[in-house]
């Protein structure tokens, strides 16, 4: 309702504006016609008396009367218009055609208009207004005494019909005013009948239903808004579920280094050499809380738009730094399997945390003094695109074709054959964490492995990614 009264008052003033400029420009139309009139007759009778010579004997004026006479049986005037001649002495002829306000009749009203010093004016009588204009008539050779030729103009007639005309307007404004009003309610509730579907539904979401949708039909604005709604429920939806899916996952994993600190500390004696065995037991489960909640982090944070921030980077000098890193996660024997060059628009930070993390899945599938090899590449796609390749190949157990797939998973683990002395499995998010990262450059990650052969994890990716990533 406060939309169609908005509306509704601007109409209103529009339509107030444009009877208010009608009338005004009705009235100016008006006088302009009413002054033209009375110069055209003013102008007429002055080009007759320059001519000095009567029309119909062919001889010149011989008297003021008579130029006046003659002239004045020559003219029609209107309804509303009045002409008059006054003589020398005083005498009055007029044209009996028209005579507001019996102008011609009232010698009085005639020596008021003789009399005053003006050529043109108003005479303002209990009839209405009287526009006139004169002009002095100069006698010819005898007289002594000029004559008076005068116009008149009877205007509160017109006026009156511009007042007609303007209530008329007014009616019809008024009532198209209501109409546009009756218009506008019935419409506006059919076109806001959507807005009112997401107001309802905005009213019935909450964190624990986020499955309303609203239908929507046509390609209108409201429709697009409908549209976007939608897309805004699934984006909260995802948003809540990968908070649900967070707090699952962590109370998931950490419940079983909370109950294995908590069972210790429970049953740990007064010896010193159990509660310093305790103390270590104790630390390790810390530590791998700590980095189980770590982990998890990154996985929240994988779908925030700002998890990568892609820079132009050195595909080569990235590929050696990572290089330099992984050797420190085990004892094994570490090769450059090749170097791309050129240049690619990735977040190195990012691509490194993917590589430590299949560098560390490696180690822990393999031996001491087994072989990793490590390497990049820079290359055109299948269609053309500029691709960055980074991979990790080990010597370990490989995997099966079942589990290539499920192994990206949250807390997924593939069968551990080897490892380093005291290393423990880990929490099944580094895979996770890789193709989270991956993803998180339009790209994707890739295994190649045979059982039995070893295996090859690689993530490949665009060289150069957006700087926004698109809405999921």
């Amino acid at each position: 309702m406060l939309i169609i009264s908005w509306v509704m008052l601007l109409m209103f003033g529009v339509l107030l504006l444009v009877n208010v400029v009608t009338r005004e420009e009705l009235h100016r139309s008006i006088e302009d016609q009413v002054d033209q009139a009375l110069v055209q007759e003013i102008e007429e009778f002055v080009g007759v008396a320059a001519g000095g010579v009567n029309r119909s004997t062919e001889e010149p004026y011989t008297s003021v009367e008579e130029l006046i006479d003659s002239h004045l049986q020559r003219q029609f005037p209107d309804d509303d218009e009045v002409v008059v001649g006054v003589l020398p002495n005083g005498g009055i002829v007029r044209q009996d055609r028209g005579e507001p306000y019996q102008f011609a009749s009232r010698p009085d009203r005639v020596r008021q208009v003789v009399a005053d010093a003006d050529d043109v004016g108003s005479l303002h009588t209990d009839e209405g207004e009287l526009r006139w204009r004169k002009v002095a008539v100069q006698p010819p050779v005898g007289e002594d005494r000029p004559g008076h030729f005068i116009v008149g103009f009877a205007i509160d007639r017109d006026r009156a019909e511009i007042a007609d005309t303007m209530r008329t307007l007014t009616v019809v404004s008024l009532v198209g005013l209501i109409l546009a009003g009756v218009g506008a309610y019935v419409v506006s509730g059919r076109i806001l009948a959507p807005i009112r579907l997401v107001r309802n539904a905005a009213a019935e979401i909450s964190e624990k239903d986020l499955t309303r949708r609203i239908e929507v039909s046509g390609r209108d604005d409201v429709s697009a808004l409908a549209e976007q709604f939608n897309a805004m429920l699934d984006r909260l939806s995802e948003a809540f579920a990968t908070q649900r899916r967070f707090l699952d996952d962590a109370a998931h994993e950490l419940r079983t280094p909370i109950t294995i600190v908590r069972g210790h500390l429970e049953l740990m004696g007064d010896d010193p050499d159990e509660r310093a065995a305790v103390m270590r037991l104790v630390t390790e489960e810390l530590d791998r809380m700590s980095r189980i909640v770590e982990e998890l982090l990154v996985l929240a944070k994988a779908e925030r738009p700002d998890f990568v921030t892609p820079q132009a980077v050195s595909v080569a000098e990235l590929t050696v730094d990572i290089h330099s890193k992984v050797r420190a996660l085990g004892d094994r024997r570490w090769l450059l399997d090749s170097v791309g060059e050129g240049t690619a628009r990735v977040d190195p930070q990012r691509v490194t945390q993917a590589m430590i993390a299949l560098a560390h899945n490696a180690v822990g599938h393999t031996a001491d003094d087994d072989e990793i090899r490590l390497g990049s590449s820079l290359y055109a796609g299948v269609d053309g695109t500029p691709t960055v390749s980074f991979w990790v190949t080990d010597a370990g157990p490989g995997i099966s074709p079942e589990d290539r797939d499920r192994i990206f998973d949250r807390f997924q683990r593939g069968p551990r054959r080897h490892g380093s002395p005291g290393s423990r499995a880990g929490a099944g998010l580094g895979l996770a964490i890789v193709r989270a990262i991956a993803e998180a450059h339009h790209g994707e990650v890739k295994v190649q492995s045979t059982p039995g052969q070893g295996a090859t994890f690689g993530i490949e990716m665009p060289a150069s990614i957006p700087l926004e990533r698109p809405e999921p």
